[in-house]
């Protein structure tokens, strides 16, 4: 089973069920303390670490930070810690009094006396939720500013735990020991780039009431083995349309993925003024001048298909509109596997529409802040309510793409692949061309979250030379290599 991610409300009431079946709280802050101590012992031999600031803030958050120097100076490291003020919590008084007791030399500021190894952060757990003031963001710009590994306990300080969106600023840590279950806000956002390496210290059992909000995709896919008889016609037809008379562009990614990830044949509906340029590219794609159709030529096309896409390089004026007013009914009233992106979303919030059953929709946060009627700021501060709101509005499946993508199918899937180089003009319309190729070949056989994991896997094997400067037109050859690993 793969891991499940939990919203911060739901883990707090899961520990104070734990404490209501007379658990003590302050057992399980020493567990959990302590199993980060263990984890972190073998980091810091293998690293050559010796010297750790731990920085205490004012909460329970702030006691892990104490116990976890406690047990590391017992291991042997030179450690001093760096503290705010001790809050009511009777357990952080008593884990303050048990690091003064192991002789700890404690900071009454975050004015560091030393260079440290490492960096451990303790000021903030995961009910932070309003923008920090000043004096805090400048202690967690100290943090991220000095030289070291930089650990984080629970979640990094100043990042909001369920939409991973920083306070306005976070500590940028190299691991996060994030305590009894994984949250949202450490994979989707912003989260991946303050979180590093994640490992869960799961020190309790879970319990029938704890519901996950979400799981991980898994990294590993393994697509069916292709048998000896196959054909053309044995792995999907693809239809691609859109393709303005000025943006031809993503209409031809868009096909030529759909062919890397397998699909027997593609034909490409577009302006006619692209055609020589999509030969010249990939001539094993087939053309219609969408110019030229007809509803009955659009009616017998899908009838004859597998998968369309739609809405790439669609645009946005008059032309456009009435294409969407044409495609758009007929899709709807078609059997194909239909992906909408790009213009052709823009327009369904023009025109909003309950999808059909095999819809796969595919927004970037601005176009499901227009999707929402709402903005893209509202939209990241909370990406899971806002793909499930989109799912409510319109039907469908759907991909809220960005850093830790999101997939609402029957249950919420966050991808944690894919890297910050694919961010840039032609990825979406490379998912879109490879969501109807894998669909068109295997239909309920393969998930959307598996594809958009393929589509983020392929831009990682791109990206092992380098992530600057990387193009979606190259993203061909390693679509290829995702869909045969």
């Amino acid at each position: 089973m793969q891991p499940q991610v939990y919203h911060s409300q739901s883990i707090q009431a899961w520990e104070q069920r734990w404490f209501s079946q007379q658990n003590s709280s302050y057992g399980l802050m020493k567990q959990v303390a302590w199993t980060i101590a263990q984890r972190l012992i073998p980091i810091f031999h293998e690293q050559g670490i010796q010297r750790i600031a731990v920085c205490c803030g004012q909460g329970n958050n702030a006691g892990d930070g104490y116990l976890t120097a406690k047990y590391l100076t017992q291991a042997g490291f030179s450690v001093d810690i760096y503290a705010a003020e001790l809050g009511a919590s009777k357990d952080l008084h008593l884990a303050s009094a048990e690091a003064q007791q192991a002789g700890l030399t404690i900071y009454s500021d975050f004015t560091f006396v030393s260079e440290y190894d490492a960096y451990i952060d303790a000021l903030f757990g995961i009910g932070l939720n309003r923008e920090l003031n000043t004096d805090w963001q400048s202690i967690i710009q100290k943090i991220n500013g000095r030289q070291g590994l930089r650990i984080a306990v629970d979640i990094p300080s100043g990042l909001q735990a369920n939409s991973g969106q920083p306070l306005p600023c976070a500590v940028k840590a190299d691991y996060t020991f994030t305590a009894l279950g994984l949250k949202a806000g450490l994979f989707t956002g912003q989260g991946k780039e303050f979180c590093g390496k994640v490992q869960v210290i799961d020190v309790i059992p879970a319990d029938e009431k704890l519901q996950p909000i979400a799981r991980i995709s898994p990294n590993k896919i393994s697509l069916p083995q292709r048998q000896a008889f196959g054909h053309k016609g044995s792995y999907g037809h693809v239809l691609i349309a859109g393709g303005h008379a000025t943006m031809g562009g993503a209409v031809i990614m868009a096909a030529e993925a759909a062919f890397h990830a397998g699909a027997g044949k593609v034909t490409c509906a577009c302006d006619a003024k692209h055609h020589t340029a999509i030969l010249s590219r990939a001539p094993n794609i087939m053309l219609r001048d969408i110019n030229a159709l007809s509803a009955a030529d659009i009616q017998a096309l899908l009838e004859h298909v597998d998968a369309v896409s739609f809405g790439m390089g669609l645009g946005r004026d008059a032309w456009a509109e009435q294409q969407f007013k044409t495609w758009f009914p007929l899709i709807q009233q078609s059997d194909v596997e239909a992906v909408l992106d790009a213009d052709a979303l823009w327009f369904l919030a023009e025109f909003p529409e309950k999808l059909k059953a095999h819809s796969y929709a595919t927004p970037h946060s601005g176009e499901a802040a227009k999707l929402l009627g709402i903005s893209t700021q509202e939209v990241e501060a909370d990406r899971v309510q806002a793909i499930h709101f989109l799912q409510e509005k319109y039907a469908g499946q759907w991909v809220l793409k960005g850093a830790g993508s999101l997939i609402l199918e029957d249950e919420l899937w966050i991808c944690t692949a894919g890297n910050a180089g694919m961010g840039t003009g032609g990825m979406g319309d490379v998912l879109a061309g490879m969501i109807s190729s894998l669909k068109a070949q295997f239909h309920d056989m393969i998930h959307l979250h598996e594809i958009v994991t393929l589509h983020a896997l392929a831009g990682d094997y791109l990206a092992q030379r380098g992530m600057r400067g990387l193009q979606a037109q190259d993203m061909a050859q390693a679509v290829y290599h995702a869909v045969n690993l």
